[in-house]
């Protein structure tokens, strides 16, 4: 009887898992997941992703000894460990899902499609998101994701016939030997599919009545914002299940749960976001390190190619002393989480780009390991689109002066994350260097020695870079080439109709609802 492999990724669940479910129809099979260490080793790889990964494995080995069979973890390159195993015990069909990952996963996957062309394997990939492989047109990309979801969801199989690895297993490797930084928060989340499903309860029916209104405020939103992007990332978590469970609540709210309502059908809006972002790196994964816009190249300057690129500005900013007290003390919070909201996300980056000049992709890169939730096509499209090198989207510059007044006005969050700002008074604590040297006794903090002045003068540099990026994008060879962008990339979704009086739903509008 044939042998299949099937080959969990990021995927790490039982539960609507079509290449465990199809493996287990045909026959005997073996369940491996591979660490692979150049992928380890790439500049967007942190300890935090790696004690995540080995903490859902762990509950995954358990769900699937008690069906009577075993998670091979296996060390080594993709391609070098199929040769190995198909060598020791040859197989005949290799079954995974589909995977839009970084541009190192992109790569062995095509090492690893060439091997089994070469071997005689067939290779059984199957969606796990509302993403389409070769889209031919973005016209209907939206009919595909609607029958992704609603389709029914597979329950884990109950007869599996296991068949036994050909070589002793070996524990995973520590993180110290991948070579990962040390650096880790010490309050992420927990990874593994019952986190997930406990944090996927508790937002459908505690929270998600704050959902509309609370996610941009960073006080609000640790608890407003649904906290499932790790499980999804992970695929602890599946994202047809999600969809499908948040729609059975909505059926089943009273006439009267009005927020809970409003939340959960913004929240199905973003999941829908959420795959529509990474179909842009699923039909060009170059944007991972390439501006979507190539009239866009050059712009700001890249490290270690030519002058300009700032280092002090860099390491200021990731180090949290830009001298701006949210911005500072959104950084704060990410070392301490390794998670912030979307709106405050937004705000970095748009310092990064703008006020600092700095390029994307390092900024990116240091953003992707301090996200625990990194999705890389989710990641690395919205780094461009806050950065404005889509050539395709309104310019976003986000003030984090005004942001502060806007969404922490008390300056509690800031104060939280920021100690030495304790005893500012309000009227002084998002400018603290204008505060007057007798002020600043009172309070015990001195500026420029216990908190940083600013980088640069905000609004000076704020005009001079949207000046650069607006004279480059009236350019007319630029505005001639954002028509085929917007062909392959674009939205096509468009809001419904308001109602007499009443707003557009901001859920179709903007991820930042």
């Amino acid at each position: 009887m044939s042998l299949g492999v099937v080959w969990l990724k990021r995927d790490l669940r039982l539960f609507d898992h079509a290449p465990l479910v199809s493996a287990a129809l045909r026959g005997p099979l073996l369940c491996v997941y591979i660490v692979e260490p150049s992928l380890w080793a790439a500049p967007d790889a942190a300890r935090q992703h790696y004690g995540f990964l080995l903490e859902s494995l762990r509950e995954l080995y358990r769900a699937l000894r008690e069906l009577g069979g075993r998670l091979h973890v296996i060390t080594g390159e993709a391609v070098d460990v199929f040769e190995r195993l198909h060598r020791a015990q040859p197989f005949d069909t290799l079954y995974s899902h589909e995977e839009t990952g970084n541009w190192p996963s992109f790569q062995r996957d095509i090492a690893v499609g060439r091997w089994c062309r070469s071997r005689g394997v067939e290779w059984q990939e199957f969606p796990q998101f509302g993403v389409v492989r070769r889209l031919a047109d973005r016209n209907i990309w939206h009919k595909h994701w609607e029958a992704f979801v609603t389709q029914p969801c597979l329950p884990p199989p109950q007869a599996i016939s296991f068949a036994p690895l050909p070589w002793p297993d070996a524990p995973p490797p520590c993180a110290d030997a991948l070579g990962l930084p040390p650096a880790e928060p010490p309050h992420r989340q927990e990874g593994g599919r019952s986190a997930g499903l406990a944090v996927l309860h508790a937002f459908l029916h505690e929270r998600s009545g704050q959902y509309r209104g609370g996610i941009s405020s960073p006080l609000s939103a640790p608890s407003a914002c649904s906290r499932l992007s790790p499980y999804l990332a992970a695929g602890c978590l599946g994202l047809r299940e999600v969809v499908q469970a948040t729609r059975r609540q909505l059926a089943d709210l009273p006439p009267e749960a009005d927020r809970r309502r409003a939340g959960l059908t913004a929240f199905i809006s973003r999941l829908h976001w959420h795959c529509h972002f990474i179909q842009k790196l699923e039909s060009e994964p170059e944007l991972e390190f390439r501006n979507l816009h190539r009239g866009y190249d050059g712009l700001r300057p890249v490290p270690g190619e030519g002058d300009g690129w700032n280092p002090a500005h860099f390491e200021a900013l990731v180090s949290g002393r830009t001298g701006w007290p949210l911005v500072d003390a959104c950084v704060a919070m990410l070392h301490d989480t390794g998670w912030l909201n979307f709106r405050m996300r937004a705000m970095l980056v748009s310092v990064a780009s703008y006020p600092l000049w700095l390029h994307w992709r390092p900024v990116g890169e240091w953003l992707a390991r301090a996200f625990i939730d990194y999705e890389p096509g989710i990641h690395w499209s919205q780094m461009q689109m806050q950065a404005g090198t889509t050539g395709i989207n309104t310019t976003r510059v986000y003030n984090p002066i005004k942001q502060a007044r806007d969404h922490d006005p008390k300056g509690r969050f800031v104060r939280h994350w920021l100690p030495a700002l304790a005893r500012v008074p309000d009227a002084w604590l998002f400018e603290p260097w204008r505060m007057p040297p007798d002020i600043q006794a009172r309070c015990g903090v001195r500026v420029g020695v216990d908190i940083p002045l600013p980088l640069v003068e905000l609004e000076t540099a704020t005009r001079e870079a949207k000046a650069r990026v607006h004279a480059l994008r009236a350019q007319p060879e630029v505005r001639a080439a954002k028509a085929a962008i917007v062909a392959k990339h674009g939205s096509r979704r468009r809001p419904e109709a308001p109602r007499r009086g009443k707003r557009p739903p901001a859920a179709q509008l903007t991820l930042d609802i």
